[in-house]
């Protein structure tokens, strides 16, 4: 059973991560009007270098453009929930402000609210390249002001990762494609049954999962629920959010299966904030893992020059469409989401910094950094380079469900939100509370986090 922090460990703890991002960001230095500050997420898993590699190279580049002109990269080396606390602590101050920030899609409204986030259209009307991006990708980065706060630097999709070996020790075809949720769950019934020394399945979970147990996990099951046509998160004819719905109970006896049945891995290392980083870094490599509800990001960890070279991984794992419950129309489903590179309203540099997104944003920049990092093109004529599209095995694989993917509403509320799917998923996973109480306890929180704009379905 996790450990629930009491309120003085909690604000101990917010504290301290306050203080940490603080002194990453370097207070009381200054700022130069000669340097570009640029912070970013950095993995915490030591081996796995794809971002710093990558923006050494583009500060190196943009130095020798800009005579004068210096980069600082100032990491955060923390898992996505700290990364977004820290960053957030940064952001309030013009002593800590970077001048240049990684952002998630699902937190711009959320900060714009805050007013930590400068719009970007002053700038984006004088460059030519903005036309190149496609549609959806500016609008994961436009406010409900219609101001764009960020420039997307790719996208992703999720499906099913299977070990073709483990499938075959279980006597499971090596071209599976689950038509339904049952599907899913008889395959990793059967491979608890007759490879017992793996995880059949890993459905991330929990609190310290953060946004990846809502997208990569619950938005996956609770998005195949209904007719494909109708958001189940959040009503965009009444502006509000969705309640007392069937399918987010059903979401989570999903999740509550995998983990009573003993179909995933130990709810300890499931509520482990650096799970993730096992799952890429060990259990798939290692063989350990049958089937993982992952992102189209994962190669990047296996590709030669990482900690985790995997010259293999495109023959030992295959790919599914994550189906929808019961195998209705359109019978798969996706979540897409992505980052942004964002200008903080209290940037002491925003002309550098833009200038510095404009290097990183050239096509052979961005194709570069899409092949590094596994991602899905958003500039139109890199998705039809050639040299992009045959550049890793899978890439067809998930840029082809961009077409039908899902995304987050990502509206200022969202955040909070997306923490109360969490704790729902959290306590059917240990246990703590049945379907129906955990179901109950979100439309509560639901109510409260979103100022009461909900709607019962």
């Amino acid at each position: 059973m996790p450990v629930r922090p009491t309120a003085a460990l909690t604000a101990l703890l917010t504290a301290t991560l306050a203080a940490s991002a603080l002194t990453a960001c370097g207070t009381g230095s200054g700022s130069s009007p000669d340097t570009v500050k640029v912070s970013f997420k950095q993995s915490t898993d030591n081996s796995v270098k794809v971002m710093d590699t990558y923006l050494a190279g583009i500060k190196k580049q943009f130095e020798k453009e800009h005579p004068g002109k210096k980069v600082r990269l100032v990491p955060i080396k923390a898992p996505d929930s700290e990364y977004y606390t820290k960053l957030q602590q940064m952001l309030r101050s013009p002593r800590t402000a970077p001048d240049l920030v990684y952002e998630d899609t699902f937190l711009i409204n959320s900060d714009i609210t805050s007013g930590y986030l400068k719009p970007l259209d002053p700038y984006l009307a004088k460059w030519k390249d903005w036309s190149r991006f496609i549609g959806t990708a500016k609008s994961a980065a436009k406010g409900e002001d219609g101001k764009t706060y960020g420039v997307p630097d790719g996208t992703d999709t999720r499906g099913l990762w299977f070990d073709k070996r483990i499938f075959d020790r279980a006597g499971l075809p090596a071209d599976w494609q689950p038509k339904t949720w049952d599907d899913v769950l008889a395959a990793a019934r059967t491979i608890k049954q007759k490879v017992p020394d793996v995880t059949p399945l890993n459905v991330y979970t929990g609190k310290p999962a953060g946004e990846a147990a809502t997208m990569q996990s619950f938005e996956m099951l609770l998005y195949g629920t209904g007719d494909g046509r109708t958001d189940p998160l959040y009503d965009k004819t009444t502006k509000k959010w969705v309640s007392g719905s069937q399918g987010f109970k059903d979401a989570l006896t999903f999740v509550e299966t995998v983990y009573k049945e003993k179909l995933g891995p130990d709810v300890s290392d499931a509520l482990d904030p650096n799970f993730s980083t096992s799952v890429r870094g060990e259990l798939l490599p290692q063989g350990r893992l049958g089937i993982d509800l992952d992102g189209s990001w994962l190669p990047q960890d296996w590709l030669p020059g990482s900690g985790h070279a995997w010259p293999d991984w495109s023959k030992r794992l295959g790919l599914a469409c994550m189906p929808t419950q019961h195998g209705q129309a359109p019978g798969k489903v996706s979540m897409s989401g992505g980052w942004t590179w964002s200008i903080p309203a209290k940037a002491a540099n925003p002309g550098l910094a833009f200038d510095f997104i404009k290097t990183m944003q050239t096509k052979a920049n961005a194709r570069k950094w899409y092949i590094a990092n596994s991602g899905i093109a958003v500039r139109e004529d890199v998705a039809n380079d050639p040299a992009y599209a045959t550049a890793q095995p899978g890439l067809k694989f998930f840029t082809d469900l961009v077409a039908g993917t899902h995304y987050r509403p990502a509206y200022p509320a969202y955040p909070k939100v997306s923490t109360a799917v969490q704790e729902a998923m959290e306590s059917v996973t240990t246990g703590d509370a049945s379907v129906e109480k955990a179901a109950s306890a979100y439309d509560e929180e639901l109510k409260q986090v979103t100022g009461g704009q909900v709607v019962q379905k």
